[in-house]
């Protein structure tokens, strides 16, 4: 992904939570970051809804549907670790009107070759019925599946990878160093995974839960700098634990791939525009960091033990109960934590001329919940997974 900067922005008028926000502050005169994003997704039967092992096939479908096709999708449909789920990687753009529509796209693609093998494509984050995962047979994972037995036997999650452009990697630690404050706010606001092969977990987001399981997920320390960094990543390689940089697992970290700052902690969402605004607000505390980095500002000394009791409290409530604020370092609503994260990151939204659309969908969110209630309450009724699943492939393309 290619690196754009934005150029610092006079602060524009105080946020709020209501659809009803003020008008828009016009767009920044310069270029704005580039962000892309990586969403994984659950195939499953388009009969029974279970999940169904063809990624593989829908893969090789994709492939043959847009070959020779011009322009070229920009979009890249790729296997993951089951045969039951896909990734489906975006273009990075600059705008969230664009964004939003790159996430209809890739679904759109994803499920068209899913639907020519009897399969459709749904943004749940973790399975909702009963079932048996069946690992796709690449010597990396066949690696993963030796070493980390049940915990990959088990794997079957879907997560919202968020890519964000920064001039190199020193920029890069110094932004990881101060978003991670926020990142269980992100987590809370994409809470998409209340059940667990069929049980009620108690959980919103039991993604996250289930994914703390392999030895470099969750949170980390503060950097401090570039170099640190790579020591740091250097260390856990030569311990042997994990097989491959691929495997630093941090709820963010610098892409090897591209000059980007990921952030990975959040649930794949239900509502394209619930994702295309979640990356936006990603962006956003990018572009604040990389602002408080320039003027001096240090990173707040909060440890990673505290972080994981912030993104477990997260994981558990989603936007629907308390969250902890960063501010007090307590526990709080979430409508309040929320409203600390849109004013924090409120002169890069109103530079971008995202403000409003931003609120609105959060003021959405906090009011109707996210993917965990709304699949929920889609079970309440009759008690039947399948309620949920196809409640789920309806938001999925609406």
């Amino acid at each position: 992904m290619t690196t754009v900067l934005q150029h610092p922005n006079p602060a524009g008028p105080p946020p709020a939570l209501s659809p009803t926000a003020g008008p828009e502050a016009p767009p920044a005169a310069g270029p704005l970051r580039t962000f892309g994003v990586e969403e994984e997704l659950l195939l499953v039967d388009a009969e029974t809804l279970d999940p169904l092992a063809v990624s593989r096939l829908v893969v090789r479908r994709h492939a043959e549907r847009v070959r020779g096709r011009a322009p070229a999708p920009r979009h890249q449909v790729t296997t993951e670790l089951q045969q039951e789920q896909l990734e489906v990687a975006g273009p990075p753009v600059t705008r969230l009107a664009d964004q939003i529509t790159a996430i209809r796209r890739g679904r759109a693609l994803a499920d068209a070759a899913a639907r020519e093998v009897g399969a459709r494509v749904v943004a749940l984050a973790s399975p909702v019925s009963p079932a048996l995962p069946h690992l796709v047979p690449e010597p990396r994972y066949r690696r993963i599946q030796e070493r980390f037995g049940l915990i990959a036997a088990e794997q079957l999650t879907c997560g919202f990878h968020v890519h964000v452009g920064v001039a190199g990697p020193h920029e890069g630690v110094a932004v990881l160093d101060r978003i991670r404050l926020w990142l269980p706010v992100v987590l809370g606001l994409s809470a998409n995974s209340p059940f667990w092969y069929g049980r009620e977990t108690g959980f919103s987001s039991f993604r996250y839960q289930a994914w703390l399981r392999w030895p470099t997920a969750g949170p980390t320390e503060r950097f401090g700098s570039a170099e640190e960094y790579e020591r740091r990543c250097a260390a856990l390689l030569r311990s042997g634990v994990p097989l491959d940089r691929g495997m630093l697992y941090f709820d963010a970290r610098l892409s090897a791939r591209f000059p980007t700052v990921e952030v990975r902690i959040a649930d794949v969402c239900l509502d394209a525009e619930h994702a295309g605004v979640l990356a936006a607000l990603v962006r956003a505390l990018v572009e604040t960091a990389a602002r408080q980095w320039r003027a001096g500002l240090p990173a707040a000394p909060v440890g990673a033990a505290q972080l994981s009791a912030w993104t477990w409290q997260a994981s558990m409530a989603g936007p629907d109960g308390p969250l902890v604020s960063p501010a007090s370092q307590a526990p709080a609503p979430a409508g309040e934590v929320v409203a600390e994260l849109l004013e924090h990151v409120r002169p890069a939204l109103a530079a971008s001329g995202e403000q409003q659309h931003v609120e609105s969908v959060v003021a959405s969110v906090l009011r109707d919940g996210s993917g965990a209630r709304r699949q929920r309450e889609a079970r309440a009724a009759r008690g039947e997974p399948r309620d949920v699943v196809h409640a789920a492939v309806a938001a999925t393309h609406r």
